[in-house]
């Protein structure tokens, strides 16, 4: 207390400056009114509302689906928003299509999209509520309507019939879906020589998860040969399903274990005659090779409840009529 007081009673007083009021400094220029001056203040509002609109983008493919979506959404989405739209079209038909194999130079794509802009401008694909794929190949084009029935916890799609699109198999073991090589006699990259190749190869990242195409039960899990570390799962219609050269085993992989259609039963790897990553997949019936694009083939799963159907018939109306409007762009080669 007593350097306290010291320090105030030594510290010597401030000198006394004085004041002068400035006025503000008028900028003119002869001929010209002071109004030209005047500045409307600039009003900022700021919100906490999304913004919900529709759009559809359309394309052509000409080298690959994510070229021809980010060609056609230049304007209306973000690249990232872009990008997602060719992973959820490729989930759409998951069923139906591998995307890896099945797409074509001429495919084309039709979309119906919910855009949602957040508070903070960033844009993004809410929903995907239609979809049309016309395969080259094909003589009917695929469709999508999204449509949630009653008591349904995740997004659901059912053809223009009202058949849902999901079925009881996968059309691809993995979600990365660039393929090497497809079924049926190949150069072998190991001996040189022609042989039959007796599945579908997967070229993937290692340790990309590779995951069951259908519930089953798994009857073999370990090393088989030129197949490595392998995993065969037997169906409920009898069907086995075989994946090879992967990594490792998921967590429980033994025989007797039951899966479910898209769980993860492993990862990719180059175990066994391999000479880079990539799953080897293939589908067996009474011990014969089949190949998996014509294996796996399905009409669809359960159709709209009766008691849905007008409602259903309602909103597909409206879907097919906007993807009937929109406009096919060219998509870069």
């Amino acid at each position: 207390m007593a350097l306290g007081l010291a320090a105030i009673w030594l510290t010597p007083a401030l000198e006394k400056k004085q004041v002068f009021p400035m006025q503000p400094i008028v900028v003119t220029e002869p001929g010209l009114d002071p109004a030209d001056f005047m500045l409307a203040p600039l009003v900022v509002e700021a919100t906490n509302r999304e913004l919900l609109d529709t759009l559809t983008v359309s394309g052509v493919i000409h080298s690959s689906l994510y070229n021809a979506l980010n060609e056609s959404g230049v304007g209306v989405l973000p690249p990232a928003a872009r990008h997602q739209l060719a992973w959820s079209l490729a989930d759409i038909f998951e069923y139906k299509v591998d995307m890896s194999r099945d797409l074509r130079q001429g495919d084309k794509f039709h979309l119906l999209v919910e855009r949602l802009q957040k508070p903070n401008g960033a844009i993004i694909v809410n929903k995907v509520l239609g979809a049309r794929l016309a395969l080259s190949g094909g003589t009917n084009p695929l469709e999508a309507i999204k449509y949630d029935t009653r008591g349904a916890t995740s997004a659901q799609y059912y053809d223009a019939s009202g058949v849902s699109l999901r079925a009881a198999f996968l059309r691809a073991p993995v979600a990365f879906r660039r393929i090497s090589s497809i079924f049926g006699s190949r150069k072998h990259p190991i001996f040189g020589q022609w042989r039959n190749h007796t599945g579908t190869d997967y070229a993937a990242a290692e340790g990309t998860p590779v995951r069951a195409i259908g519930d089953g039960v798994v009857i073999f899990a370990g090393r088989k040969g030129g197949y490595g570390n392998m995993i065969d799962i037997k169906h409920r219609n009898g069907m086995v399903s075989r994946y090879g050269h992967m990594r490792n085993f998921a967590t429980g992989m033994r025989p007797g274990m039951k899966v479910a259609m898209g769980s993860t039963i492993g990862y990719v790897g180059m175990t066994g005659w391999a000479t880079g990553p990539h799953l080897h997949f293939e589908i067996r019936m009474n011990g014969v090779a089949h190949d998996p694009k014509l294996a796996l083939q399905s009409k669809g799963g359960e159709p709209i409840p009766a008691g849905e159907r007008n409602l259903f018939q309602k909103m597909r109306n409206q879907t097919l009529a906007s993807l009937n409007e929109s406009r096919t762009t060219r998509a870069a080669e």
